[in-house]
């Protein structure tokens, strides 16, 4: 494989609230290095760590909790390329593969950005469409068909 063809394995959640399915509103964080860009927590696979691993471990990272039940998963890697300017940063990789799966806090969780290295400055539950005005225009396909297969499947 060519360097230039690279896409670093990232797991990526769509979080809904303990309402759910009652509210079928979802998690959005903005990210605290780039102005009004709002995402789902998602973050890079280590080596030799398993797909669920890097899912709690990230949800702790990035929101401070790992209080969540998987409701469902897409049933196949997705990827987008990152813009140039991130490219040059995330060197050598072209872009992102993403697992992406769909789950529900539990009663019990606690969401805190501020985490150790936080990446989050705030954070809401929206509709889901709102959710897509507020990402950022690379990711947005991906978003896409990621939240019309769980809507195609009656989870949103």
């Amino acid at each position: 494989m060519m360097k230039k063809d690279l896409y670093r394995p990232n797991v990526a959640m769509i979080i809904v609230s303990n309402d759910y399915p009652q509210k079928k509103e979802i998690f959005i964080a903005q990210r605290n290095d780039l102005s009004n860009v709002w995402q789902f927590p998602q973050g890079g696979i280590d080596d030799g760590e398993e797909v669920l691993e890097a899912l709690f471990r990230e949800l702790k990272e990035e929101i401070g909790t790992k209080a969540v039940k998987i409701i469902s998963e897409y049933p196949e890697w997705i990827s987008y390329d990152f813009p140039p300017k991130i490219a040059k940063k995330m060197s050598p990789y072209k872009g992102q593969k993403q697992k992406y799966f769909l789950v529900k806090l539990k009663k019990s969780a606690k969401i805190d950005v501020n985490t150790k290295d936080p990446e989050f400055s705030d954070y809401k539950f929206v509709d889901v469409n709102e959710a897509l005005n507020l990402s950022a225009s690379f990711k947005q396909s991906v978003y896409e068909t990621v939240i019309k297969h769980f809507r195609d499947e009656g989870y949103l």
